[in-house]
């Protein structure tokens, strides 16, 4: 069974990820970042998922580059979160430069120093119109180039399952997992509850239903994220007319 180091946020998408890893190869730890997101409710919701899952779980200090990441409405200090849907031009505000990238590159080092055999992300399809990062040409070219940073050393892999599901289909894994999602945080606002009306808390609400699960998380505004689909629908009808006429 591979030994596998698990990229978490404490979002939908790692902890489904920690979950499946946990049941069908061997989890080796969960690694958190702090990057000077925001808010820590991630950070302590990842610690909570290690907990649950027996697991060790690191966090990685890189505050210091967080600094220099100030394009991103996400960093503390950078621009007010955008409401809406995941797939509305406003939430590009919302991407991190590089921010996988980094990202994998520490967790392939501490894999090599852990002894490990793979990398799991928990990258998916709906994150593909945004995140450049988080699309197959991008995971299937850090594998190569990670290849060759370690190669004759260590052969590691990269283990991205969820790049070809979106997120209702990781939501219907997760429920076969059994994976407490009462535990996870998505929101990007931080407050005592979900807001409802940021991109993540639009997306998760969407992928609960669109699974046909029973969502158990707290929102502040319960109503918002159907208004937003409609609203991305209408925007997206309207860049497909101005392009035919």
């Amino acid at each position: 069974m591979s030994k596998t180091v698990v990229l978490c946020s404490g979002g939908i998408d790692s902890v489904t990820l920690a979950y499946k890893v946990a049941a069908e190869r061997r989890l080796d730890r969960l690694i958190s970042f702090d990057y000077g997101q925001r808010h820590r409710r991630e950070i302590e919701h990842a610690a909570r998922i290690a907990r649950e899952l027996g697991a060790r779980h690191d966090v990685v200090d890189i505050t210091a580059l967080g600094r220099f990441l100030t394009s991103s409405s996400l960093i503390s200090g950078g621009d007010a979160v955008p409401d809406g849907h995941y797939a509305q031009d406003n939430m590009k505000s919302t991407v991190v430069p590089n921010r996988n990238a980094i990202m994998l590159s520490i967790a392939f080092g501490i894999a090599a120093g852990a002894q490990a055999d793979a990398v799991g992300i928990a990258v998916h399809s709906g994150d593909h119109f945004i995140y450049p990062d988080c699309r197959p040409a991008f995971v299937e070219a850090f594998r190569i180039m990670q290849a060759c940073a370690l190669e004759d050393m260590w052969e590691i892999e990269l283990y991205a399952p969820f790049t070809g599901t979106d997120k209702a289909g990781i939501v219907a894994e997760g429920v076969r997992l059994c994976v407490p999602y009462h535990l996870t945080w998505s929101c990007y606002k931080g407050g005592e509850q979900h807001c409802g009306r940021c991109g993540t808390c639009v997306e998760r609400r969407e992928a609960f239903h669109l699974a046909g699960v029973s969502d158990p998380t707290q929102y502040e505004d319960t109503e918002y994220w159907l208004q937003a689909i409609a609203e991305m629908k209408a925007e997206k009808a309207n860049s497909k007319e101005k392009g035919g006429s």
